[in-house]
Formats: structure tokens, C-alpha cells, sequence
């Protein structure tokens, strides 16, 4: 989207009509989402406002998804809500229901913190991105990445000092030592580092 705004009208136009021979959508990401697998999801708030500093906003967006996940097909398997954005570890069982899924998690948040905001009408959120996993050691990776997030951005120096993280649930249910060992056998390194900056959400 950033890199769209600062192209001269002939690039803008260029850059359509390439999208548009492709059969992609003119001005967003396609998504080739298939039911039965595992994706690395990834929501921004529009224009990467931090509309998600206030903790209690993280917690209700964590709720609001693991509730409603089941309901949409979606079995979550981490998550890491930061402060304009977050991220999925999730297995598809449906995938035209991921859409639907995204816009119920957002669109009643959204309308709930524009009024408490006094900003009717503000544009909370913009699109999904999606990675599909391909194997073992990318699942794990990915995993770890989730974990990690709070870190890399640097709003912790640990990942168990961030609470809206699975980090937590793994911690409880399978222990430091198996996270450790996780994080030796699948270490980040530079994972994500080519677009962790959304520029692919545009």
C-alpha cells in the first residue's frame, strides 16, 4: 500500500494491469488458501497505527479469536498480539470461511474501540496476509517466530514478558525446558526479516 502511494501514475497504472493479467486483485494480495493445511497468518492495523497499545484491547482480540476460531473452520495453534498487529499459527479446515473470519474478529472490535476513541468511522484494521507452512521444520520455525515477535519488535526483552502470546499455554502445558530445546532445534535467525515490514500487505 505504502509503495503504491509514493508511484507515479504511470507505475500505479503499470502496476495494476500487471496484477490484473495475473487475475489478481487490482490493489490487494491474493490469497491461495487451501482447506486441510497450515498457514502463518498475519492482520495490521491500517497504516500500522498502534490502535492495539492498550493492553486490555490485546486480551479482547486473543478472546474474541480463540472463541470464535471453531466456529470459522480454524483451529489456532499460536498467536502473538502486538500493538498493531498480530500473528496465526492455524490449521484450515474451511477455507472460503477465512474471510468471514477475519471480518467478524475485527468488524465489532473495531466499531467497540472507535467509540471509546471518539473516532466514528476510523479505519481500524487493513488486510491479512497468508504463508502457507510446508513442512515440518517451517511449522516449528514459524512457531518460534510467534514467540519471538515481542522481541523482535522490541517491546520485551523476553518472550514470556509478553501476555498475549501462546507462549504462556505452551509454557503451562509442555514446559520451558521442550520451548528451550524448540528453540535450539528451530531457531528464527533471520526468518521473516524480508517481510515483517507488511510491505506485502498492500
Amino acid at each position: 500500500m505504502y509503495k503504491y502511494r509514493s508511484m507515479t501514475p504511470d507505475e500505479q497504472k503499470k502496476i495494476v494491469e500487471e496484477r490484473l493479467s495475473k487475475g489478481y486483485p487490482a490493489h490487494q494480495p491474493p490469497h491461495f488458501i487451501e482447506s486441510g493445511k497450515i498457514y502463518l497468518l498475519t492482520a495490521v492495523c491500517y497504516e500500522h497505527k498502534p490502535i492495539l497499545k492498550i493492553g486490555y484491547r490485546r486480551q479482547q482480540l486473543v478472546a474474541k479469536i480463540l472463541d470464535v476460531a471453531p466456529e470459522f473452520s480454524l483451529t489456532v495453534d499460536a498467536w502473538v498480539v502486538l500493538n498493531n498487529h498480530y500473528h496465526l499459527l492455524a490449521q484450515i479446515g474451511e477455507a472460503q470461511r477465512i474471510s468471514k473470519f477475519f471480518q467478524h474478529v475485527h468488524g465489532g472490535l473495531a466499531l467497540a474501540w472507535n467509540q471509546e476513541d471518539n473516532c466514528r468511522g476510523r479505519q481500524v484494521w487493513y488486510r491479512y496476509a497468508d504463508r502457507n507452512i510446508q513442512n515440518e521444520r517451517h511449522y516449528y520455525t514459524s512457531l518460534n517466530y510467534i514467540h519471538y515477535n515481542p522481541v523482535k519488535h522490541g517491546l520485551v526483552t523476553s518472550p514470556y514478558e509478553h501476555e498475549e502470546s501462546s507462549v504462556h499455554w505452551y509454557d503451562a502445558n509442555l514446559g520451558r525446558e521442550w520451548l528451550r530445546d524448540l528453540w535450539q532445534a528451530y531457531p528464527v535467525r533471520q526468518f521473516g526479516e524480508k517481510w515483517d515490514n507488511y510491505e506485502e500487505i498492500v
